[in-house]
């Protein structure tokens, strides 16, 4: 399944203030083929076996290949963008994080969805607000998540207004 979910809510920015220490919602599944990971190690040049050789890691302590950790990470935008829109920013960019945790393996073939709590929001200055969420990666059918991190972004407003306005 690679569409948007059906309802990204469309927030005004004072309606996204009032979000504060809630949890967004949960994105879709997101399927995690051979070919997503193979892609990810030419980007990357992590091209360890249990990413990438099929045959070698049915040895391997996860019977089968394996994403990379930080493409997991790396799909938190993606799963983030199927959640909310917020009227009034015009652009939004990575900050980093706080603290990332790789939990449980995200084996090849299997769907990963993100769940985020709005934790924190810093107005750092007019027009631009830094917004910390507690994110959650779940892997279909694993018990424990596959990835924790505190993600931060800094949002740019259309105005200088107060996010809160």
């Amino acid at each position: 399944m690679t569409g948007r979910v059906d309802a990204v809510a469309k927030l005004s920015l004072a309606d996204y203030w009032a979000r504060l220490g809630k949890e967004l919602g949960v994105s879709r599944w997101i399927e995690i083929s051979q070919e997503r990971i193979d892609r990810f190690a030419d980007c990357t040049g992590d091209r360890q076996y249990i990413h990438i050789d099929p045959e070698r890691a049915r040895t391997s302590p996860f019977g089968t290949t394996i994403a990379h950790g930080f493409l997991t990470l790396s799909m938190l935008s993606e799963m983030h963008r199927d959640l909310v829109q917020i009227e009034g920013v015009r652009a939004a960019v990575n900050y980093g994080t706080n603290r990332v945790r790789f939990l449980s393996p995200v084996r090849s073939g299997s769907r990963i969805r993100g769940r985020f709590i709005l934790a924190q929001i810093d107005e750092i200055r007019p027009g631009e607000v830094r917004t910390t969420f507690e994110a959650t990666v779940e892997a279909e059918g694993m018990e424990k998540p596959a990835l924790v991190a505190e993600w931060l972004l800094c949002r740019y407003l259309d105005t200088d207004d107060d996010m809160r306005a």
